[in-house]
């Protein structure tokens, strides 16, 4: 009896700790949609919120490292235990240096709409950060359903967002060689389209973590052909 009640109890802890990882991904979903839309906007009370709040990821993730390092040492799990654990330290790694391109986007944004709004480059990252978030949400999502088909989903969607960068990319280029006065401000447009391409990174790597979780196989450095077979699509 008490050796099932032991379990009910580590289950409990697991299912805890899966919950405020969804929590955290939530809240960097937050972070994201406020950076962006202060950038469309100018709200820079919004701006400044994402900047503030930065600090609340951040302690999110330290509270669930040392609480996973703990469950791992009371309890020393095995095989999907184990495997779910290091994928949620892995995973609110990811999480919080999403954190940290959202603060860097709301940063850019600050920089752009408190400055002369001279020579600022038409540049759109709207389809960009749609995308990114898209993909966010999905490996969040994957997350939550254990669903490896969706992860992998998410794996291939990250070309989509890398092909929109090199757009933008071009775009800027353009326009810094076409008239040199726009050199300041399309790099603040840079920065916050590679804080974009940056994110489906993590994404993806967050993606790649749920099939490690599912199927016990690190897909990482796999091409999508192979992590296709993987996750059986």
């Amino acid at each position: 009896m008490a050796e099932h009640h032991t379990s009910k109890q580590f289950d409990a802890e697991l299912e805890a700790v899966r919950t405020r990882v969804l929590q955290m991904g939530g809240l960097v979903e937050q972070q994201i949609v406020r950076a962006v839309d202060g950038l469309a906007s100018g709200d820079l009370a919004a701006i400044e919120r994402v900047i503030a709040d930065d600090h609340r990821v951040n302690s999110a993730e330290v509270q669930l490292d040392e609480d996973c390092s703990h469950i791992i040492a009371r309890r020393q799990p095995a095989a999907s235990d184990l495997r779910l654990l290091i994928a949620v330290i892995k995973t609110i790694t990811d999480l919080e240096r999403i954190g940290d391109e959202a603060e860097k986007i709301a940063r850019m944004a600050k920089l752009i709409h408190t400055a002369e709004r001279m020579h600022l480059p038409r540049v759109e990252v709207k389809n960009a950060a749609t995308l990114t978030l898209a993909m966010l949400r999905k490996a969040l999502d994957s997350f939550a359903r254990l669903d490896t088909r969706a992860a992998f989903d998410v794996v291939r969607q990250d070309e989509a967002v890398d092909a929109e960068f090199r757009g933008i990319l071009r775009q800027l280029i353009t326009f810094m060689m076409e008239d040199p006065r726009t050199i300041s401000r399309c790099l603040e447009v840079l920065f916050v389209a590679k804080a974009l391409e940056r994110i489906g990174d993590h994404a993806k790597n967050m993606a790649e973590y749920v099939i490690y979780m599912v199927e016990g196989r690190d897909v990482r450095h796999l091409s999508e052909a192979e992590i296709a077979e993987a996750t059986g699509r």
